[in-house]
């Protein structure tokens, strides 16, 4: 009866002599073989291996697999080794080439090539043209100094002001006392009832002429006081004839007459001044403040005549 391990064939066929062992080398070589192609028989009639051949053919299959696994890491490791080298090796040909170009900045490579701009300078010059610019000119005041006859002048001049100012104050004062000191009638008056309703320029003059000797008052229109519009307007106000109290207004209402036409009477027109014309290039008229009315040459060619009452 057969054991449990189906025994190999080769085994069966084999006797147990003891005596086998004692045998020639030749005799065991032949031995060896027999079991060799013995062996290689049953594994062809038999797939299934006993499991000790299984046992054994597993540890030789691991010993393999072993061997085979330290191969592929011994390839795998120079693998990683020539990897390192060459990278090593292209980092130190880099960083030599580097220093390399900066010493020669003008090698043309496809990367380190000229630029665009480079080209452009390279080929041809460039110009900037700029348009016309304006200048403009620096003046300088020249320095000057005040002289002695300017400061006489601004003198003159400053001390002038001052006397028109103490002579409009006491025309202030005349015209004040002027006013509460005459009670007789007014222009306004002699226009509501006029005493010489007969209107002659002889007449007028004569009438003109009771004046004189009156203190010029400055806005003064009656005998307590006159300026020169004042003193016409008081005169003619007495014919009827009214009159504006001003020089320009009395201009205005007249009619201009050549020179050699007047006569006592008319009225003559100055810049900011009249008065009655006296004959003989004289005129009648109330001055200014500290004289009184009184006939006097004209002194001055820039005058003109009017007429009223035609």
């Amino acid at each position: 009866m057969a054991h449990s391990g189906t025994p190999d064939p080769a085994e069966d066929r084999t006797p147990q002599d003891p005596s086998s062992t004692l045998s020639s080398p030749a005799s065991d070589v032949a031995s060896r073989r027999s079991l060799r192609i013995g062996r290689a028989s049953a594994r062809v009639a038999r797939p299934a291996a006993k499991p000790s051949t299984a046992v054994a053919t597993t540890a030789s299959g691991s010993s393999s697999s072993k061997a085979g696994a330290g191969k592929n890491a011994r390839k795998k490791g120079g693998w990683v080794l020539n990897t390192v080298v060459i990278t090593v090796a292209t980092g130190i040909v880099a960083t030599m080439s580097l220093p390399a170009f900066a010493m020669n900045p003008s090698a043309e490579s496809g990367a380190f090539g000229p630029s665009a701009a480079d080209t452009m300078k390279k080929a041809q010059a460039q110009t900037v043209e700029v348009g016309a610019v304006a200048s403009s000119s620096v003046t300088r005041d020249a320095a000057t100094a005040t002289s002695e006859q300017q400061l006489e002048a601004e003198k003159a001049a400053a001390a002038a002001a001052k006397a028109a100012e103490e002579a409009r104050q006491q025309a202030a004062v005349s015209l004040a006392n002027y006013a509460s000191s005459y009670s007789g009638p007014s222009v306004s008056d002699f226009l509501a009832n006029p005493p010489y309703p007969s209107f002659s320029l002889a007449q007028v003059f004569s009438v003109a002429q009771q004046y004189i000797g009156t203190p010029y008052v400055y806005g003064g229109s009656t005998p307590a006081g006159f300026d020169c519009s004042g003193y016409v307007m008081y005169v003619y106000a007495q014919f009827g004839i009214s009159l504006p109290h001003s020089v320009s207004g009395q201009a205005a209402m007249g009619k201009r007459i050549s020179i050699a036409d007047a006569q006592p009477g008319d009225i003559v027109i100055m810049d900011g001044h009249d008065g009655f014309y006296a004959g003989n290039g004289n005129i009648m008229d109330a001055p200014d403040t500290g004289r009184s009315i009184s006939i006097r040459p004209i002194w001055t060619s820039d005058y003109y005549i009017v007429r009223l009452g035609i």
